[in-house]
């Protein structure tokens, strides 16, 4: 006979956390061994009861589920957390990750689609809602976009913004050579490594990129 899994419950709407403890209950392989209304009480019987899963909701009161699951996971981080939310934003969902969580189940998902999360989180499998599971690639894909971004800025030494500025007000590489006082193969240099560093091509592209970074002003014809 397998053995049952111990799972504890963390919600603060009583009525819920009863639905879900019927739920469990009543399915074979699962066993309710405690149950919490907040935050803190989360943390305490998780860490005196140690289950295989805390199922838990995000707003609670006195301890709200982000702090307590970064504290249930620096003391005993194999413990399994399954988020139970009403919450679908990427801001909920990364943060909930990013403090332990190994699984993200909207609260309106059907019985079925409840125990396929659970079953994921027990087999150490990463889990997220259908429902939002695409918004949230979406979200990550631009927060790696804009990263990348910011990212390549940065590595723009001041020296090159100086050359860069100058170039996106159109003087030449001498012109440049002899408002900066170095040699034109150093302007030469610069100029090709802020190229390669912004994957720019040509004069016009830098213009623009200057213009975006608010180094030089847009003319208006």
């Amino acid at each position: 006979m397998d053995k049952l899994k111990k799972i504890i419950i963390a919600e603060d709407n009583k009525l819920f956390r009863e639905l879900l403890k019927s739920m469990l209950t009543n399915r074979d392989g699962f066993e309710i061994i405690g149950e919490a209304e907040d935050g803190l009480g989360a943390i305490r019987v998780t860490l005196k009861k140690k289950p295989d899963l805390l199922m838990l909701d995000l707003s609670m009161p006195r301890l709200n589920g982000f702090s307590a699951i970064k504290d249930i996971k620096s003391q005993n981080p194999d413990v399994k957390i399954l988020v139970l939310t009403i919450h679908e934003s990427d801001e909920y969902i990364l943060e909930a990750f990013d403090s332990g969580v190994d699984g993200y189940c909207i609260k309106n998902a059907g019985l079925e689609e409840l125990f396929v999360a659970i079953q994921s989180v027990l087999e150490g499998k990463k889990y997220i809602s259908p429902g939002i599971a695409d918004n949230v690639m979406k979200g990550y894909l631009e927060c790696r976009r804009q990263y990348k971004t910011i990212t390549v800025w940065e590595t723009i030494t001041q020296r090159e913004k100086e050359i860069l500025k100058l170039l996106a007000e159109g003087y030449m590489n001498k012109e440049i050579s002899d408002l900066l006082n170095i040699s034109v193969k150093t302007v030469e240099k610069h100029r090709a490594n802020i190229m390669a560093k912004l994957d720019m091509h040509n004069v016009s592209a830098l213009t623009a990129y200057a213009i975006k970074k608010g180094l030089v002003e847009q003319k208006i014809s």
